[in-house]
C-alpha cells in the first residue's frame, strides 16, 4: 500500500508548545481521522505538511516527493473550517476566477458538483448558509481532482443531515484506491462512521496511528473499586482515573484478558470520544 503523506519525527517549537517527533501516515484509498484535544497541535501538524509551517526537525512526503514540490502540492485538496471566499463572489466568479489560476481546473466538474451540492451559481458566498459554504469549498477542492483531501474541522457546526451528506462525499471521493483523506475533526461520531485509522494527538505527541475497527475492539472500559484494578497488571492499563467512593475507572487493551483476570468487574465497549476523555488533560501512561 502506497502512503499518500508520509510524517517522520516532525518537530515544531514555539514558546509554549511544542510539537515532539510526530509520525503519522495517509495511505491509498483510506481516511485517516487526527483527533485530539484544543492546542494538541493537529492544526499545526497539518499546516507543516501543506508547507504552511516550516518544521524545526523531521521529514514530510507527499505522494513520495519533499512536502514543498509543487506537483505534489497540486494533488492536494484542502478544506478548512470555513470558506476562504471573498462573500460577494458568486460560484461562477470562482469558477471564472480559478480558470485563470490552476493550470488542471475542471470547470465541468466544478459546475456539476455545485449543482450536485444544491448551490446556486448567482448567488453570493455571503448569502450561503454555513453548510452551503462547505459544500462550495469541497466543491472547489475536488475540481483540481486531487489524489489527496486535507480537511481541518470540515465539519464542525454543521446540522446531522449536512454532516451526512458530506461525510457521503468523503466516503465516494475514496472509491479511487488512489485517493486518501486526512480529517481533523472533534465530532468523533463522524470519524467512527467513516475513518479507517485514527491518530490521536495529545499534548504535542503522537500517543497512536490504529486501524479503527481494531481499536474500538481491542480497548474497554472496567468500572471497579481502586483496590480491584490495582490487579490489573501495568502492561494492560492505558489510562486510570480514579473516582469518588471508591469507585475507579481504567482504559484497558486487551478486554477478554481483563474480563478473565476481573470476572465482577463492569467492562463496557469503548468509542473515540470517551478515550479522548481518559486521556484529556493527562499523560499517558
Amino acid at each position: 500500500m502506497t502512503n499518500l503523506v508520509e510524517v517522520a519525527g516532525l518537530c515544531k517549537r514555539y514558546d509554549s508548545f511544542t510539537l515532539d517527533h510526530i509520525d503519522l501516515t495517509v495511505p491509498e484509498g483510506q481516511i485517516v481521522g487526527l483527533i485530539g484535544e484544543n492546542g494538541a497541535g493537529k492544526t499545526t501538524t497539518i499546516k507543516s505538511i501543506l508547507g504552511v509551517v516550516r518544521p524545526d526537525g523531521g521529514t514530510i512526503r507527499l505522494m513520495g516527493k519533499p512536502s514543498g514540490d509543487k506537483g505534489a502540492l497540486e494533488k492536494v485538496g484542502v478544506v478548512f473550517e470555513d470558506s476562504y471566499f471573498n462573500g460577494v463572489l458568486t460560484p461562477s466568479q470562482i469558477d471564472r476566477i480559478l480558470q485563470g489560476i490552476r493550470p488542471d481546473w475542471d470547470s465541468v466538474k466544478f459546475r456539476r458538483d455545485c449543482e450536485a451540492f444544491g448551490l446556486d451559481h448567482r448567488k453570493k458566498i455571503k448569502d450561503f448558509s454555513r453548510g452551503m459554504r462547505m459544500k462550495l469549498s469541497l466543491a472547489t477542492a475536488l475540481a483540481s481532482h486531487p489524489r489527496l483531501l486535507v480537511m481541518d474541522e470540515a465539519t464542525s457546526g454543521l446540522d446531522p443531515v449536512v454532516r451526512g451528506e458530506i461525510l457521503d462525499i468523503f466516503l465516494e471521493f475514496i472509491q479511487d484506491e488512489g485517493c486518501g483523506i486526512l480529517l481533523s475533526s472533534h465530532i468523533t461520531t463522524d470519524l467512527e462512521r467513516v475513518a479507517d485509522q485514527i491518530a490521536y494527538i495529545h499534548r504535542g505527541r503522537l500517543l497512536f496511528q490504529r486501524d479503527k475497527d481494531e481499536l474500538l475492539q481491542e480497548t474497554a472500559i472496567v468500572r471497579a473499586p481502586e483496590a480491584l484494578l490495582s490487579r490489573l497488571p501495568e502492561e494492560l492499563v492505558m489510562v486510570r482515573k480514579t473516582g469518588g467512593s471508591g469507585g475507579s475507572a481504567a482504559l484497558v487493551r486487551d478486554p477478554g484478558t481483563v474480563r478473565r483476570l476481573l470476572p465482577d468487574a463492569v467492562i463496557d465497549r469503548t468509542s473515540i470520544d470517551e478515550m479522548m476523555q481518559f486521556y484529556g488533560g493527562r499523560d499517558a501512561e
